[in-house]
């Protein structure tokens, strides 16, 4: 199976569930992506767009999109020492991304209170924004 974690990523006991949940994570690991930052918080990682990966209009399928983005968002809501989940996500598309485009990610989690917490993650190609995603995350006390 694909590495996800990119070398030197989500190191230390803190993130031991996510450095687990990424090793197990079979659906990013199709994706091919590559999340080259953890922090508290925080995840960022790139893929490329196969040809595979295309619909009939020669754009990247939106689930492709929504997959990678949902990948980052756990890593950001996972990052903080607490397993969490998702309670509710959404997607807005704005730009096509077509076969050999590099899509970056950039996973921010922008308020927590109680259990829950909100996390915004920003798709990007050539620094153009292609979609914006909002998750709602709830942390539990194991999976």
């Amino acid at each position: 199976m694909t590495q996800i974690l990119a070398p030197g990523v989500a190191e230390g006991a803190t993130y031991d569930h996510v450095r687990t949940m990424f090793e197990q994570d079979r659906a990013s690991a199709g994706l091919g992506m590559v999340i080259t930052h953890i922090a508290n918080g925080e995840a960022q990682g790139h893929f490329t767009i196969r040809p595979d990966m295309c619909n009939g209009h020669g754009t990247c399928q939106g689930g492709y999109l929504f997959t990678f983005a949902d990948s980052l968002f756990a890593g950001a809501c996972n990052s903080t020492g607490n397993i969490a989940v998702a309670a509710q996500v959404g997607i807005h598309y704005i730009a096509p991304a077509r076969e050999g485009d590099v899509v970056e990610g950039h996973a921010v989690e922008r308020r927590t209170w109680g259990r829950n917490g909100i996390t915004d993650v920003t798709l990007t190609v050539n620094g153009q924004v292609i979609a914006e995603f909002r998750g709602t995350s709830r942390v539990v006390r194991g999976v």
